[in-house]
C-alpha cells in the first residue's frame, strides 16, 4: 500500500453493509446461546439446601418437590399408617445436585 493511502469505506458500502449485519447476526447468535444456557440451568435447578424441599402431597408421599411449590394442606387428615417413603421417620426431603428427592433414614 502505498503512503497516504487510506482504505475507503465509503465507497464499500456494500462491504460495510455485509460487515454490520454479520456483526449483529454474531451478537445475536451469542445471546441466544447465553438465554438458552441460562434457561437450562434454571429448569434443572429445583434446590440448594435440603429445607428447600418438602413432600410433593399432603398424605403418604413418595417424592419430594421444591417448596414453592408446596401443597396446601390446611384442612386435609392423613391416617397413621406408614405407607409412602416419607412416613413413620423412614426418610426425608432432601437436595441432591440441585434435585429434590426422597432420602432414605434406613
Amino acid at each position: 500500500m502505498e503512503k497516504g493511502k487510506r482504505i475507503r469505506i465509503i465507497g464499500n458500502k456494500k462491504l460495510l453493509i455485509a460487515i454490520i449485519i454479520l456483526l449483529v447476526l454474531f451478537v445475536f447468535v451469542i445471546y441466544m446461546n447465553v438465554i438458552l444456557k441460562y434457561k437450562e440451568v434454571k429448569e434443572n435447578f429445583e434446590c440448594s439446601v435440603d429445607s428447600d424441599c418438602v413432600p410433593a402431597t399432603c398424605c403418604h408421599a413418595n417424592a419430594c418437590i421444591p417448596k414453592e411449590q408446596e401443597p396446601n394442606c390446611s384442612g386435609v387428615f392423613c391416617t397413621a399408617v406408614c405407607s409412602g417413603p416419607l412416613d413413620c421417620n423412614v426418610g426425608h426431603c432432601g437436595c441432591v445436585n440441585n434435585k429434590c428427592l426422597v432420602i432414605s433414614d434406613e
